[in-house]
Formats: structure tokens, sequence, C-alpha cells
């Protein structure tokens, strides 16, 4: 046992997870003769698994395993039509529209910091104590990238899909509009260009000011409904999920609808780690507020890196709803 709990942190560029060191126990492989290598299939397993628990667009998009950095896969557009035909008549033939996208997986990394004791715990214990703060960070900075474009190393993301489609609605911007008539004019907007907004993603704060929605009829319009043990929120009849982890810019959007089906993330099951040593952390400080020196705290660090891709196959699928009194 450690004479006292050790506090540390992992940090990303967005967020910071506390945990207590202390209780690291047990037997096995240690991390000081295992200074590189892969998390535990298992272990990474789970993180995976977490990760897809806790993002909100993992939940929403297309998932696509990936075993390689790069995936092409077709999608299709636009499908085939149907004819009528009379007797004798030959039959018409039309083409579905299919298009090759690339998956392209980017690396995430998150760093932890810890006391030069972890490398003598077993690695599995260290690995099973920071695997939900790992596995938020990830999600955190994957949910930013995707819906909002934050810090964002793909092509693509939703918010600027549905700018470039002109699929934008500002909250208040009609006279006599409630949030209803405003969240249905970003849907007619998707409708307008022949889509059909399949469910939603918001920022938590708005949730309250959605759950007391009515129809003209006084009925509800936002229902809560259990399924395996989950309570699981709609509006206007279609899922919604909220970002709950921070990741949400409320000064760009309220609200995201669209086909979430147009937009694929690509998911490498493998987790690198490795063990530093000498590094200077400058996204983390000290005591005295310089970035955090590991060799002068007499600490190490774990890096741990995610693969994971993210495109958004049809930008007119999307629209969002900006925050009230927006401006570009």
């Amino acid at each position: 046992m450690l004479k006292k709990a050790m506090k540390v942190m992992v940090q990303t560029a967005a967020a910071a997870f506390p945990f207590d060191l202390q209780r690291f126990n047990g037997e096995g492989a240690t991390l000081s003769t295992e200074l590189t290598g892969l998390i535990p299939e298992e272990t990474a397993s789970e993180i995976v698994k977490d990760v897809v628990r806790g993002s909100a667009i993992m939940k929403l998009a297309d998932l696509e395993p990936m075993t390689s950095a790069t995936k092409k896969i077709p999608v299709l557009l636009d499908g085939p039509g149907a004819y009528w035909v009379g007797e004798g008549e030959r039959i018409k033939t039309s083409k579905a529209t299919w298009a090759q996208v690339t998956l392209n997986a980017k690396k995430l990394a998150v760093i932890v910091p810890m006391s030069k004791e972890a490398l003598t715990r077993p690695s599995i214990d260290v690995f099973e104590e920071l695997k939900p703060y790992i596995a938020e960070a990830f999600y955190t900075k994957l949910d930013a990238a995707a819906f909002i474009g934050t810090e964002s190393p793909f092509a693509t993301n939703i918010l600027t899909a549905a700018v470039n489609s002109g699929n934008t609605f500002t909250r208040g911007s009609v006279a006599g509009q409630n949030l209803a008539d405003d969240v249905n004019s970003v849907m007619a907007l998707i409708e307008a260009d022949d889509q059909e907004p399949r469910a939603f993603a918001a920022h938590f704060g708005l949730k309250s000011s959605l759950r007391g929605l009515k129809n003209s009829q006084g009925d509800p319009l936002y229902l809560t409904s259990v399924r395996d043990g989950v309570a699981e929120d709609s509006l206007y009849s279609l899922p919604i999920e909220y970002c709950r982890n921070g990741a949400w810019d409320k000064t760009k959007a309220d609200l995201i609808a669209g086909d979430f089906k147009k937009a694929k993330v690509g998911i490498l099951q493998q987790i690198e780690y490795e063990i530093l040593k000498e590094a200077t952390l400058h996204t983390i400080s000290a005591a005295d507020g310089k970035p955090l020196s590991l060799a002068e705290q007499d600490m190490v660090a774990l890096k741990a890196t995610f693969q994971v891709a993210f495109l958004v196959v049809k930008e007119n699928a999307f629209g969002v709803l900006r925050p009230a009194g927006y401006t570009p």
C-alpha cells in the first residue's frame, strides 16, 4: 500500500479527471517492465464500449469497424426508382447513386501523470483504474470535433455541413414562434432538401426548455420512455441525445437535427499506451503554475492513444438551431 493517496489528473485540451492511485493493488506484470504496448484486449474493448455509451455522436451515427487507419466504404446517396409497367412494355431501368468514401482514422491521445510508484503496481490494475477517465476524455474530444468541429482533425463536421447547406435557423428569430416551432423550422429546412430528420442532438442545458413543449392540443411533444432499463428521450417522436460532457459549444448551436446515419464513425479497437518519464507536459500546470515536468516532480505519465475516424456523407441531411441572438 502507498503511505498516502496520490491524486493525479487525466488531462486533455478540454478537461481533467481525478482518480486515486491508492486503489492500485494486486499481482501480475508491471508497467516498469512494459513501457510501451497495447492495453489488454479485454480492457481496451471495455474502454471502447464506454466511449460508445458516453458519446452522443456514436449513439446516433453509423458505426464502422476498422482494422487499419484507412477504410474505403460504398455509400448509397440516392436509391433506384420504380416504374409502372404496362402489358408488353419493356421494363425501364434506373441507377442508384453510389459514392466511394474513405474513412481516415486520426490519433486521439490522453496523458495521465502519476507517481513513479504506479510502475511497480500490476499493469492490469492501473489500466482498470484509469478506464473510465480515459473513455471520458476520448468521447468528450470526439463529440466536440464531430458535432461542432472544435479542435477537429477531420475534414468534416455536422455543424459545418448544416451551414454549408443553408439549413440554419436562429431561435426566436420569428415573432410569435416558440421553441417547438423553431425546432420544426429546422426540420422543415432539411425536408425541403428531400431529406428526413431522424434524430436530434443538443446540449444538456436545453433539456429543461424542451421538456415542457406541447402541441396545439396540449399534448406533450417531449416524451421519456424506458427500454431495457435505459431512459430514452424523444421530441416530435424522434430520439434525442444530449452532450453531457462539456463537448458542446452553446454559443454556436442549441440543437442539431438530421439523418445521423448520413455520418460515419470508424473505430479501431486497439488502444496503445506508452510510459513517459522525461516529458514536460505543457497542458498541465504544477503547483507553481509552470508546465509539469515529470523528472522534476519525480513522476511518470501514461499516454493512451485511440484511433477514430469521422465523416459526414451527405451535408444537406443536417440542420442547426442557432442560439437566440446568434450573429456569425
